[in-house]
């Protein structure tokens, strides 16, 4: 089962937020030296802890860790990259309602998001916009009607490495060479975001589960900042860089 950290840090801050006003406006009133009580002292020495990384991690910056192949070459299963969370829009952190406009998503963005069919985070990269058309013709992807820039830079057999540029980014996608092509053309809907990974044969994106709706949307990748493989093993700085 996969734990609710965002709900689990809201319960716990505003628990702890409780205990703390009702000492102060009531229970203070009423008993001497009231933070003898163990639960009043726990709840002054959390909240202010608690409730700085409640607000950093609703509105600003979240950690979130690549999880499988998908994003490779540029984004390995257990790098650590930093979410701009205001990117896209503040949101409330519980239910994910945007109460204040920012930017929206550009093509190239490397996005955060929860799929249609998941609760749980993905991160893609942003191909289509809302009232584009999406379409694939021998691996090479059109927007429009207006071919992507690529170019071969690399061949690591069974792979080929492709520099791909979109709008004011520029990044690297991997192909398996020996994979059929499977042409599709789709147009995105209002209010949606068409996305694919990066390792573009090995991916389950917008072409498997639909287009991204923009009430799903969580923030945009910035940088990477660790590389940590497994529990066992040491944390590496080696791979950090923005994206």
């Amino acid at each position: 089962m996969d734990i609710n950290f965002p709900l689990i840090l809201f319960i716990a801050t505003a628990v702890t937020g409780a205990i703390v006003a009702i000492d102060r406006f009531w229970l203070a009133r009423r008993i001497k030296n009231s933070r003898q009580y163990k639960i009043i002292d726990y709840g002054y020495s959390f909240f202010p802890l608690l409730l700085i990384i409640f607000i950093l991690r609703s509105f600003v910056f979240e950690p979130f860790q690549i999880p499988s192949a998908s994003m490779e070459p540029g984004l390995r299963s257990g790098d650590f990259v930093l979410v701009n969370k205001y990117q896209y829009g503040l949101r409330f952190p519980v239910g994910n309602t945007k109460f204040f406009s920012v930017s929206e998503p550009q093509r190239g963005d490397v996005m955060v998001f929860f799929p249609p069919h998941d609760d749980r985070y993905f991160i893609k990269r942003v191909i289509g916009l809302p009232g584009d058309r999406i379409m694939s013709r021998n691996k090479k992807l059109l927007i429009n009607g207006v071919p992507i820039p690529h170019e071969l830079i690399d061949e690591q057999w069974p792979y080929r490495i492709m520099r791909e540029s979109m709008g004011d980014s520029a990044y690297q996608t991997q192909h398996f060479s020996l994979k059929p092509e499977s042409d599709f053309s789709e147009i995105v809907k209002e209010g949606h975001y068409f996305v694919m990974g990066d390792n573009r044969d090995n991916s389950r994106d917008s072409r498997a589960w639909g287009q991204v709706p923009a009430k799903h949307l969580v923030g945009k990748a910035v940088a990477v900042w660790m590389h940590w493989d497994e529990f066992f093993s040491i944390p590496g700085f080696h791979r950090n860089k923005w994206l």
